[in-house]
């Protein structure tokens, strides 16, 4: 079999192939407002997904890649959160688990905020958000200031950051995570831990709708489902509130605060473009990365590690939240170098392998094909990719993104992959994995860098 790593970025005809069949995904899961991630597993709006979705949805019609994030954030609860889960109505009860009869949201999260008129989850993810509109603006300036669309989601992008340093900073200067779906790696090794504290919820009192679409082997165990299930209704029992601890799980995951500081960035250029002051997120992206690496650094290991906050301590797994820490801008040049070696390292081993593992391939708990215990992401790997270049790293970058998009047509843009043999895994028409591969055939630009100080080109003002 030959390797993805001796496969040539795509001929001409190749990429057109392959930028038509990743708009036929995307097409095809429109639902006329927002992007669903998969017609099966995933019936409903994801906040991560449609993020990333937008990305590269912008190369194909920007106007739709601004309702995907503006359609998200017309869910945003009171609280200033930005529900994981935008659930329609259109969409059968039995068709997903947790439904919206299991979060309850307009009833049970009505003191915290949440819409009366949308039914949502009561969890997060990661904030991709800020990110995400910046790019979509950046890809047709003129369009974006004539419909407004900077002005219409800042507030309540800036809002939605308010309430991860606020809320959900549980006293460490970063922004806390209160369920293993919420940092978007569900069932990470880096979670085994913490969740041993949690008594999992009894098989009979719920119905995993997961595995009507998906292998077992390749899904979260039921051990790992039950204590999801358990933590979800706890926190929906407490009417989604924050304050007060008492949270069983609760950690600092380097990942979705690397986003929270790419993300604070694209903010800054944000409220420039719309008259505003940008200082303030400046400032704050500042603070984030000086406690990103003073809480979650270990030099012993070479990269960040997520912090138990229950427990008090770093917890000793390597995942590939730990590398992503490459798209923040301005780390200590000691960390980028060690970040650059752990990515080739025996743990990852990016450049012997096609794409980044979701895990340590050395690990304890490594397996090639279950969910995020191995297999490889287009999602993580996409911001692998824009680390190691924005650090000059372009020679691994782009044998990255030749990977990547090697992978996106020999797997018909599956959800992940076996990290070794390039198997497809999960569920195959999957949304941000044809929307990254948009991306990765667009060549980047750079004024599209929130964390650029030399000012714009092609007309986008700073």
């Amino acid at each position: 079999m030959t390797s993805l790593l001796e496969t040539p970025v795509p001929a001409a005809a190749d990429a057109l192939t392959l930028r038509r069949g990743a708009a036929r995904v995307l097409l095809a899961n429109w639902t006329g407002g927002s992007t669903v991630p998969s017609r099966g597993l995933y019936p409903h709006q994801w906040s991560c997904d449609s993020a990333f979705i937008a990305i590269g949805l912008r190369h194909l019609s920007v106007r739709r890649a601004q309702r995907e994030l503006e359609s998200l954030l017309g869910a945003q609860w009171s609280d200033r959160r930005v529900p994981h889960i935008v659930f329609s109505p259109a969409v059968s009860l039995d068709a997903y688990f947790p439904s919206p009869d299991f979060w309850r949201s307009s009833r049970a999260g009505a003191a915290a905020g949440a819409p009366a008129g949308t039914e949502t989850s009561g969890i997060v993810q990661p904030p991709v958000h800020a990110l995400a509109a910046w790019l979509v603006h950046c890809a047709d300036p003129e369009t974006s200031r004539r419909r407004g669309f900077l002005p219409r989601v800042y507030g309540r992008l800036a809002a939605w950051h308010d309430y991860l340093t606020g809320p959900r900073d549980l006293g460490g200067g970063l922004a806390a995570m209160v369920h293993p779906w919420e940092p978007g790696m569900d069932n990470s090794p880096c979670w085994d831990g913490p969740l041993e504290r949690v008594e999992p919820a009894a098989p009979g009192s719920y119905r995993r709708a997961d595995l009507d679409h998906g292998q077992p082997a390749e899904r979260p165990t039921d051990l790992d489902y039950g204590r999801y299930v358990r933590l979800a209704a706890d926190y929906r029992d407490g009417g989604y509130a924050d304050a007060g601890g008492g949270h069983a799980f609760a950690v600092e995951d380097a990942c979705v605060n690397a986003l929270l500081i790419a993300s604070e960035h694209a903010l800054a250029r944000i409220a420039a473009e719309t008259g505003g002051d940008p200082a303030p997120h400046e400032e704050r992206a500042a603070r984030l990365t000086g406690a990103l690496v003073e809480r979650l650094w270990s030099p012993a290991e070479g990269m960040f590690l997520s912090r138990d906050l229950v427990g008090g301590h770093l917890i000793a797994e390597r995942s590939v939240a730990g590398i992503i820490p490459l798209i923040v801008p301005g780390l200590p040049p000691e960390i980028v170098e060690a970040l650059i070696a752990t990515t080739a390292g025996d743990a990852f081993r990016l450049g012997s392998i096609p794409m980044a593992p979701s895990y340590d391939v050395t690990g304890h708990a490594f397996d090639p094909s279950r969910y995020w215990r191995g297999p490889a992401w287009f999602n993580t790997n996409r911001l692998l990719e824009r680390g190691l270049r924005q650090y000059g790293r372009t020679a691994t970058a782009d044998s990255l993104r030749t990977s990547m998009l090697a992978a996106a047509q020999a797997g018909d843009f599956a959800e992940y992959m076996d990290p070794f043999n390039e198997q497809a895994r999960g569920a195959r028409d999957f949304g941000w994995t044809a929307a990254l591969t948009l991306d990765l055939l667009a060549a980047g630009r750079p004024e599209e860098d929130p964390a650029r100080t030399d000012g714009p080109s092609n007309g986008v003002k700073a």
